[in-house]
């Protein structure tokens, strides 16, 4: 999730009635355990495939793999540029950018990025590529006269590098004004043909895990990603005490996005007061969800079922580990000729129930976070 955030920090947010396809590529210095490059595909904003310089490469989500598979040429330039060139290329960039600033150590970035953005009602399409450094602007390639124009004094030096690349100029040119437009249609095409609902209403749903825990508000197979979810208190829509999630992708090509409100300081007369709002861009009518108990869902019975076992497993278990120990004293004076079938049977009987408690528990709460799972809760995340 850090390294999809530390990309995402420096993508500008494309507007309602146009769609974007992004190839972003990056190199840092001064990070530990990070890839030396990575590089990402974006369709609005959503990455559907990654790669990096330590050779893995992954397409996200059944429809990004299907438009890969049609279009195999845009996967094989895209491992040379991941896997051969853009590693060297962004890397000696980056020292040379380093060098101007006079900088020799500490965290610093370079990222390259190029698309375009598809007007769907006039039909227009526009090209860009641009490179950043720490998180701003630094040059961008105007793709009439293929020149590149630098956005700081600092770049006048690095611009003379680059327009001498007039390879890595032509093929920008030829992505941008083929590539890229066949496979942002083709991808939202395919979007079609699995029958995303665009225009409906997502699943709303109230998700609470246990008393002391806030209210999730939890939307989940919407499209596209341009939507808002928030509390509102008679009315009005509230910021205290809530908790804003961001937008995610699912496997179908649809996102998800909770909200999660604390009421803890809230008394249940109170709660009728609030509801949960959900707008997606393109829909007139809201999606609106009062917040009722009847309409919660929680899982804090099976918490505490699974509680109890747990406690009951380490009781019995204490019992049998004592009781062995007390015979052992009792009959430490004795010669050793008894053979581990002469057991107490209340010690065997004892252990024995430990451990079938044991496997009952832990079947428990394997089952317990799979219906976890399935109704939105994330028992292995901590909010």
């Amino acid at each position: 999730m850090n390294k999809l955030f530390l990309f995402l920090a420096f993508f500008h947010v494309s507007s309602s009635v146009k769609h974007t396809f992004k190839t972003a590529g990056f190199t840092t210095t001064g990070i530990p355990h990070l890839p030396q490059f990575m590089a990402m595909v974006l369709v609005d904003d959503t990455m559907m495939g990654y790669c990096d310089s330590n050779r893995k490469m992954e397409a996200f989500g059944a429809v990004a793999k299907k438009t890969f598979h049609k279009y195999p040429e845009l996967l094989r330039r895209n491992s040379v540029d991941c896997f051969e060139n853009l590693p060297k290329v962004l890397k000696a960039a980056l020292d040379g950018v380093m060098q101007l600033f006079n900088q020799t150590e500490g965290v610093h970035c370079l990222q390259g990025i190029q698309g375009i953005e598809w007007d769907q009602n006039t039909e227009e399409i526009s090209g860009f590529s641009y490179s950043g450094y720490d998180g701003e602007d630094f040059m961008s390639l105007d793709l009439k006269t293929l020149t590149w124009i630098p956005l700081k004094p600092e770049a006048v030096v690095i611009k003379q590098i680059f327009d001498k690349d007039k390879v890595f100029i032509k093929e920008t040119e030829y992505r941008v004004k083929h590539i890229y437009p066949e496979f942002l249609k083709t991808f939202l095409n395919y979007l079609n043909e699995t029958q995303v609902n665009r225009t409906g209403p997502p699943s709303v749903s109230l998700l609470k895990k246990c008393p002391s825990s806030p209210i999730s508000c939890f939307a989940t197979g919407f499209y596209p990603n341009r939507a808002d979810m928030f509390w509102r208190r008679d009315g009005e829509e509230i910021h205290i005490d809530v908790d804003k999630g961001e937008i995610l992708p699912n496997p179908d090509g649809t996102f998800q996005m909770r909200v999660d409100l604390n009421l803890s300081s809230v008394t249940a007369q109170d709660w009728s007061r609030y509801e949960c709002v959900f707008q997606l861009s393109g829909v007139k009518d809201d999606v609106i969800t009062k917040l009722e108990k009847t309409k919660i869902r929680t899982n804090c019975g099976n918490s505490m079922s699974l509680i109890i076992v747990i406690v009951a497993v380490v009781l019995v278990a204490l019992v049998a580990v004592i009781g062995f120990i007390v015979y052992r004293k009792r009959n430490a004076k004795r010669p050793p000729c008894r053979s581990s079938s002469e057991l107490p049977a209340a010690a065997v009987v004892a252990a024995g129930a430990g451990l079938m408690l044991l496997l009952v528990g832990a079947t428990g709460l394997f089952i317990s976070r799979r219906r976890m799972r399935r109704k939105g809760f994330s028992p292995t995340k901590s909010r």
